[in-house]
């Protein structure tokens, strides 16, 4: 059924709103995807804080062209859907590091065509780079024991030097 001029405003009004609200955006080019992996990928999206979504290419491209972009410059071919952050102050890899995962495990049914990060419109290897990048806590995790470690290993060394003068 096709949809009338008030129905697309209305979705390209969505758009523009997620692409502004969003931390980042990242444009998802799937195809053979199954029912079940979808509603699966979508209950695992919800549950993170990720928004997900279909929309027709044009409607896409219009909402990018309103708010600035080249989006000339995006390939979409085939199916596109976009993942974004519900909360602009969300993690900024999260979308493009949750598809990521996605991808590696349903391997050529899901591929990163692009996307939004920090208010630029990204290529598809520089949302690959994006999505590789660890989550907050991860980094945090990593920090502190960059930090423990000088001390963790003088504790050490002096236990040893304690065990050869006893």
């Amino acid at each position: 059924m096709a949809k009338t001029k008030a129905q697309k405003k209305e979705i390209t009004d969505k758009l523009e709103g997620a692409f502004k609200t969003a931390a980042s955006s990242v444009f998802v080019h799937f195809k053979g995807v199954s029912v079940a992996e979808e509603t699966a990928m979508r209950r695992q999206l919800r549950s993170e804080g990720v928004g997900y979504t279909v929309a027709k290419k044009t409607l896409i491209r219009r909402a990018l062209s309103a708010l600035g972009h080249d989006e000339a410059s995006l390939p979409m071919e085939g199916e596109i859907a976009i993942a974004f952050n519900n909360a602009a102050d969300g993690d900024a890899s999260g979308p493009a590091r949750l598809i990521h995962g996605f991808a590696t495990k349903l391997k050529d049914k899901l591929v990163i065509a692009g996307g939004i990060f920090e208010g630029k419109l990204r290529d598809a290897k520089s949302m690959q780079e994006i999505a590789t990048i660890p989550s907050m806590d991860v980094l945090r995790g990593m920090f502190a024991n960059i930090i423990n470690s000088p001390k963790q290993r003088f504790a050490i060394a002096l236990s040893e030097v304690a065990k050869k003068k006893a």
